[in-house]
């Protein structure tokens, strides 16, 4: 058994490789990484390229050339490796390069709640004697939250969208993950519940009430963090203003969180319609639907990425439409919870359509598995099982991640001149031997597995299926001993009561 001691030196070796500051000394994490790149770049030979670019191309048989940060070439492997003599040749034969997906709502430390959180609705009907989450430590729900990166990573996020108040806490730990990162600081003012509503909550509750000092101190931790982290690594990483809840915000936070977005040219972010005790809420004391309410104080628009607007009505859908707001659809947990968003109403509308993992995983590879079969589902078309189409969901992935973190100009699609955050798949496998159509085979058979590296900002953060930014072995280490302690604690009494099946 190891005694406190040996966690915390556990956790200091676990981090110093994502590059913490532990104990006033800032330890060697990514920029290092640099000196092993090649400076002249990498050729991908002889390999297929699945584009996402406006015509939704798959490219046979090229080559693709990743000069410093950024996509310099796509075409005939002898041209480039002529064009390109001295970059390093990666062998490209029975591979697909993919660009990086984007996960656009996710909180990581979640992750200590897997195998609970999916199971019992929402809000969570099972009642714990006690928080899985409450019961870590500031260096453990940090540890929770890289774990959960690298999971996401290995299942080809490149981006990804950290959700949650008091990022400050993990910035330097998950930027040291490789991957490009958006911080959105999430603040609430409400002062007369906890979090979201339940419906026993809901019959006792009271009228919202709202601090102005919980507000100020909010968008205060907005601002140091934007004034630490925005633009850092090349502007690798990226800070966005996140209103908590719809239910948990005051007129005036909206606000002050669509202003922030505007004067630093940035995006921002909500939970909204996640749950019909919301939707009671908002009309018991507000008088309208929650995507009414925000669209009264004028928070909807194209920078605005709304999570999950599971329980639209046709008013809202109309008018999250009208105003180019941008939906993010965690397909996986909304199935987990029982509902099917109205996504294909949303889309009718003109909303676009982004992805995220939202609690407890970050599998990008299964949100795209579970939405392309809910929407088929929902669709009444003539061809029933038709759309939408394999090449839908990348475009919602990576297409539509890259609008809501506002970098569709630099990533989201395998072009010249774009970011090189690139998946390289190993299509070589017995589900994925033969095919005609390389994503459509990834993404109804394929694995996070099938993923041998991954690229971003120009630089290899995984080769071989081995994570270069940190050491794995020791985050799944501390990892394990850490969800032990937790789940023992919580199930010292015995098993969960689970429901009947009737």
């Amino acid at each position: 058994m190891k005694n406190n001691n040996d966690l915390t030196l556990n956790r200091r070796t676990l981090l110093a490789g994502a590059g913490v500051a532990l104990g006033g000394a800032v330890l060697p994490g990514l920029e290092s990484l640099a000196q092993n790149d090649n400076d002249d770049g990498v050729v991908f030979t002889n390999t297929t390229v699945v584009s996402n670019d406006a015509d939704r191309r798959t490219l046979k048989n090229v080559a693709l050339a990743v000069q410093n940060d950024v996509i310099a070439a796509i075409g005939d492997s002898d041209e480039l490796l002529a064009r390109f003599p001295r970059a390093e040749v990666y062998d490209g034969r029975r591979k697909a390069l993919l660009p990086g997906l984007i996960n656009c709502h996710a909180h990581l430390a979640a992750t200590i709640a897997k195998g609970f959180n999916e199971d019992f609705g929402f809000p969570n009907s099972l009642q714990l004697p006690e928080s899985p989450e409450s019961l870590l430590s500031s260096e453990e729900a940090t540890v929770m939250s890289v774990l959960a990166a690298i999971e996401g990573l290995r299942a080809g996020t490149t981006t990804m969208v950290q959700n949650v108040g008091g990022i400050a806490r993990d910035a330097e730990a998950l930027a040291g993950t490789g991957q490009r990162w958006v911080f959105a600081e999430s603040v609430r003012d409400i002062t007369t519940v906890d979090g979201p509503m339940s419906p026993p909550r809901l019959a006792n509750s009271v009228p919202p009430q709202f601090s102005d000092r919980l507000r100020e101190d909010g968008m205060q931790r907005i601002t140091d963090l934007h004034s630490a982290w925005d633009g850092h690594d090349n502007g690798r990483v990226s800070v966005f203003p996140a209103a908590a809840l719809a239910e948990l915000s005051s007129p005036q936070l909206l606000r002050d969180v669509r202003e922030f977005a505007e004067r630093h040219d940035r995006g921002y972010t909500i939970h909204m319609t996640q749950s019909q005790a919301e939707v009671d809420f908002m009309l018991r004391y507000h008088g309208v639907r929650p995507a009414l309410f925000l669209d009264q104080h004028e928070f909807l628009g194209p920078r605005l990425f709304a999570a999950h607007a599971r329980y639209c009505d046709a008013s809202e859908i109309a008018a999250l439409g009208r105003s180019d707001t941008i939906i993010t659809h965690q397909a996986a947990m909304a199935a987990n919870r029982g509902v099917s968003p109205p996504i294909t109403a949303l889309r009718r509308a003109g909303c676009r359509i982004a992805l995220g993992t939202d609690n407890n995983n970050t599998d990008l590879l299964h949100v795209m598995k579970t939405a392309i079969s809910l929407e088929r589902i929902q669709r009444n078309d003539e061809i029933p099982g038709t759309l939408p189409q394999p090449e839908d969901m990348l475009a919602d992935a990576a297409g539509g991640g890259s609008h809501a973190v506002n970098q569709a100009s630099s990533i989201g699609s395998l072009e010249v001149g774009k970011k090189a955050d690139i998946l390289v798949l190993d299509t070589f496998k017995p589900h994925l031997t033969p095919s005609g159509r390389i994503l459509s085979a990834w993404i109804h058979n394929g694995q996070p597995s099938d993923i041998e590296a991954v690229v971003v900002d120009g630089r290899f953060v995984m080769r071989d299926h081995r994570i270069l930014t940190l050491d794995e072995d020791a985050l799944l280490e501390e990892s394990f001993n850490i969800g032990e302690r937790v789940w023992n604690r919580i199930l010292r009494d015995g098993p969960l009561p689970l429901p009947p099946l009737l």
